[in-house]
């Protein structure tokens, strides 16, 4: 059984979270950890655990009213294909219904493509719905 929360369970260490980071491949967040455990403090963060042991996370950052930016969504390669990023997802976006747009960014993967798609986003370009926008800086 998996066990939801936005408030961050104690034995969720900082350790748990850089390895959840690790465990799926995402290096440039293990490379600068101070940067990525920085960015939880101005983050609100749907945790996903398992027996206690952090499994997943969606992780993202709102002005509360009008926009809803999506960050990091991430489940441990052990627990991948129960549902339990669907879970995150769904969850958090309820958590913030009241919010007008959500944005996310994410790579070009054709799974990634269909997950997103398969619990509503729509794929934005720029002869569609306006021009979207990014300045990769990296956390060097």
């Amino acid at each position: 059984m998996i066990d939801y929360t936005f408030a961050r369970p104690t034995n969720v260490t900082d350790q748990a979270i850089l390895d959840l980071y690790r465990s799926n491949g995402w290096t440039a967040y293990t490379e600068a950890p101070q940067n990525t455990l920085a960015a939880f403090q101005q983050s609100t963060v749907l945790w996903a655990l398992a027996s206690g042991r952090l499994v997943g996370f969606v992780r993202g950052i709102t002005d509360g009213h009008t926009i809803l930016y999506i960050q990091d969504i991430l489940v441990h390669p052990d627990f991948q294909r129960q549902h339990i990023g669907t879970a995150l997802v769904r969850r958090y976006l309820q958590r913030h219904q009241h919010i007008g747009q959500t944005v996310l960014i994410t790579d070009d993967e054709r799974r990634t493509r269909a997950f997103y798609q398969s619990i509503g986003f729509s794929e934005v370009r720029p002869q569609d719905d306006g021009r979207a926008f990014v300045l990769d800086r990296r956390f060097n």
